[in-house]
């Protein structure tokens, strides 16, 4: 498939997505590298757009370079809108109190500490579907359990990806040390890709992974 080819591609599911607002974004492709530029109106989109072009065949990887314009009238005071997120997370019951969030210029910055990395992703989630929110940087800890060792955890890994569907496991190599989890190897799919770095932050001892995938048709 060409690049031109891609790109059109990556346009239509943009347009097709109901969550973004394609109108005022630009695509452009190099070998399956995707970058969008332009402008959207919330962080969610941006976000939604970069899952969008993820999902087209014959994308390899995707440059989020979207700005967030906030309308005037959707526009918070610092204060206000700290208040709005810590709230949010603390509706949410898979995040722990121990999260807390800064905010300069609509910019939110997530710090603490969490057991699990889906506590971590679902603040980030959350933080970022507040009105007025214009970035997210997740700057929690995921605490580790030094009672797996090293082997452990990589045949932990290994066998959830031999029961996941979607992942062919005979493809990855999983590499662990000291709750650092690195993984090689090809994927067929973002999808694919994103189910292998969920079922490798699965594993008790996980504190930080290497995503050295690739993605490949």
């Amino acid at each position: 498939m060409t690049d031109e080819a891609v790109a059109l591609n990556v346009k239509d599911e943009l347009f097709w997505d109901p969550k973004v607002d394609s109108e005022e974004i630009a695509v452009s492709a190099d070998d399956g590298m995707i970058t969008l530029r332009g402008t959207v109106g919330s962080f969610r989109q941006k976000r939604d757009a970069k899952k969008a072009a993820e999902r087209v065949h014959g994308v390899v990887y995707v440059d989020n370079e979207l700005s967030v314009r906030i309308l005037t009238k959707s526009r918070r005071a610092d204060a206000d809108l700290r208040g709005d997120v810590l709230q949010a997370m603390l509706l949410d019951s898979l995040i722990p109190t121990t999260v807390d969030a800064k905010i300069q210029d609509g910019y939110v910055t997530l710090s603490g500490a969490v057991d699990w990395q889906y506590q971590r992703d679902e603040a980030t989630f959350v933080a970022g579907n507040v009105l007025g929110v214009t970035g997210v940087d997740n700057e929690i800890l995921v605490g580790g359990d030094d009672a797996h060792t090293a082997g452990e955890v990589s045949d932990d890994i290994q066998k959830a990806f031999k029961r996941d569907a979607k992942i062919d496991a005979d493809s990855l190599a999983v590499a662990a040390s000291a709750g650092t989890v690195t993984l090689t190897g090809s994927v067929r799919s973002w999808s694919e890709h994103d189910a292998a770095l969920v079922a490798a932050w699965a594993a008790p001892g996980v504190t930080t992974v290497n995503d050295r995938l690739v993605v490949t048709y």
